[in-house]
C-alpha cells in the first residue's frame, strides 16, 4: 500500500514535470498566435491578416508594417481581439456564428461597420494560452488563395464551401518585439 501512494505521487510529480510550462498573457500583451495541430502543413504557423480575413501560411500578408514580419501581432481589450497598430485607427476582429456567416472570422477597421451578424466580444486566453471564442475553438481550411488557409470558428462542417477543415489550437505568445501593421481589408 504504501508502495503504491509513493509510486502514484513520484509518477504524477514525474508527468507534471514533462508538462510544457506556460507563464499566463499580461492582460495588455501583444502577442502573436500559432496555429497548433500535430501533423499538418500549418504546424506552428502564425495567424496572418489579409483581405478582412485570418489566414495562415500565406507568402504575403500584404500589409503596412512598422518592421518586415509576416504575421499578425494581436491584443486583447474588454473581450475583444484587435489588431495592433501603433498609430492607425484599430482594427478589431469579428466572428458571424449565424446561417449566413457559417463561423466567419475576419476584421474591420474602426471606420467600417461590422457585417449585419458579427459579434467582437466574447474572445479570451485560457492558463494554457489557448485562444477561443466564448469557449469556441476554431479551424483552419485550406484556401486557394496564396497557397493560405482560412481561420474559422468550430462548429460548422465545411464553412462556406471550405472542405478538409481542420481543428487548430490557437497558441498565444508573446510577441517581443510587437510589430504594429495596417491590414487590407
Amino acid at each position: 500500500m504504501q508502495f503504491t501512494t509513493a509510486f502514484v505521487a513520484a509518477s504524477a510529480a514525474l508527468t507534471a514535470s514533462a508538462l510544457p510550462q506556460t507563464t499566463p498573457i499580461a492582460a495588455d500583451a501583444k502577442f502573436g498566435i500559432l496555429a497548433i495541430h500535430s501533423g499538418s502543413d500549418i504546424q506552428n504557423t502564425p495567424f496572418q491578416a489579409a483581405l478582412s480575413s485570418i489566414i495562415i501560411g500565406a507568402n504575403s500578408q500584404n500589409a503596412s508594417c512598422d518592421a518586415p514580419t509576416n504575421s499578425a501581432t494581436f491584443y486583447l481589450q474588454d473581450s475583444e481581439l484587435k489588431l495592433f497598430a501603433e498609430s492607425a485607427t484599430p482594427q478589431s476582429l469579428f466572428v458571424d456564428r449565424s446561417g449566413m456567416g457559417q463561423g466567419k472570422v475576419g476584421f474591420v477597421t474602426g471606420a467600417q461597420p461590422l457585417p449585419s451578424n458579427a459579434e467582437t466580444k466574447g474572445w479570451a486566453i485560457d492558463d494554457k494560452n489557448v485562444l477561443s471564442f466564448n469557449g469556441e475553438g476554431l479551424q483552419a481550411c485550406p484556401n486557394s488563395i496564396d497557397g493560405a488557409w482560412s481561420v474559422w470558428l468550430s462548429g460548422t462542417t465545411n464553412p462556406a464551401g471550405n472542405s478538409e477543415c481542420i481543428g487548430i489550437s490557437p497558441a498565444v505568445q508573446v510577441a517581443d518585439p510587437a510589430i504594429g501593421c495596417s491590414y487590407t481589408s
